[in-house]
């Protein structure tokens, strides 16, 4: 009988040992070798080499020592000289002030003698009136010359610059109408107002309390409107001595009236006019004729 034929025995392969990974190995090498090693080498290596950063030789060392000195001795000398320049330039700064408050203090008489001799002579000039023109002349006079101060009925007008115009002239430029500038009231704008308010029946008139007389002027600065050479901020108000209903209407309807309107409409100008009921205007400082002289030749028939 025969059996079954049997089968080797089957052999198991030797396993293959695992490889270790690669960035293992360099955490491995990164925490075993401190970087401090590599500064400690290099410290041991300069000293060695002797370059330690202090010179070799005796002359290098010797000019690194009188660069030092150098150096410190220019240091000394420019503390020393500041020390001494600071009560010099104190002393000086103290001289400029104080002739600055001395020269301040002298124009301020100066302008109040100004003053005073502008009011002598209206008061000189009032008198004249009097003298010579007699009664209700000589007030007549005063009143439109504007040596005399006056009160009645009359309107309010008051001008101001457009919201959105700045001090640098950024506001909304006017294009139209030979416009070139910004929204700001500006010295052809008041004279137009003020000639408007003339024309209308005003008997006298005043801006930011300037008494405007038949020598006025009202002129631009820079940015800033003069009257008489006395620079005025806005708003500007104005007051005219006239029948008061009658005046305002007469002005609103006339063409300054309408270019103040226009101004307002298309710029932004502020305005506002009111009938007033009693108006009171300071007499001008001094009416000064220095070229006028007065006829005494008497007409022929």
């Amino acid at each position: 009988m025969c059996g079954m034929p049997q089968q080797p025995p089957v052999r198991s392969s030797p396993t293959r040992p695992s490889r270790p990974d690669a960035s293992m190995s360099l955490l491995t090498n990164v925490m075993d070798h401190s970087l401090d090693d590599g500064y400690a080498e290099a410290a041991a290596r300069k000293q060695a080499e002797g370059a330690g950063g202090m010179p070799k030789t005796v002359r290098a060392k010797l000019g690194l020592a009188a660069g030092l000195v150098l150096a410190a001795l220019v240091v000394t000398l420019g503390a020393a000289n500041a020390r001494i320049a600071a009560p010099v330039i104190a002393k000086e700064r103290q001289e400029l002030i104080d002739r600055i408050e001395r020269e301040t203090s002298a124009a301020d008489k100066l302008e109040d003698n100004v003053d005073t001799l502008r009011a002598d002579v209206s008061a000189r000039q009032r008198e004249a009136l009097k003298s010579d023109g007699g009664g209700e002349q000589a007030d007549l006079v005063g009143i439109l010359s504007g040596a005399t101060a006056v009160h009645g009925p009359g309107v309010k007008l008051v001008v101001n610059d457009a919201k959105e115009a700045s001090q640098d002239g950024d506001g909304d430029p006017r294009e139209t109408s030979g416009f070139s500038d910004t929204g700001r009231v500006r010295d052809r704008d008041m004279q137009r107002v003020v000639n408007g308010l003339w024309e209308s029946g005003a008997e006298a008139i005043s801006i930011n309390g300037q008494r405007l007389t038949a020598l006025s002027a009202i002129r631009a600065a820079g940015d800033a409107i003069l009257v008489d050479n006395k620079p005025l901020v806005p708003p500007y108000t104005v007051l005219a001595v006239g029948d008061g209903q009658r005046l305002s209407t007469r002005f609103q309807n006339s063409a300054d009236g309408l270019y103040l309107h226009a101004l307002q409409e298309n710029y932004g100008i502020r305005t506002s006019i009111s009938v007033q009921d009693d108006v009171r205007l300071a007499a001008a400082p001094s009416v000064i004729v220095r070229t006028a002289q007065p006829s005494t030749e008497k007409g022929t028939s």
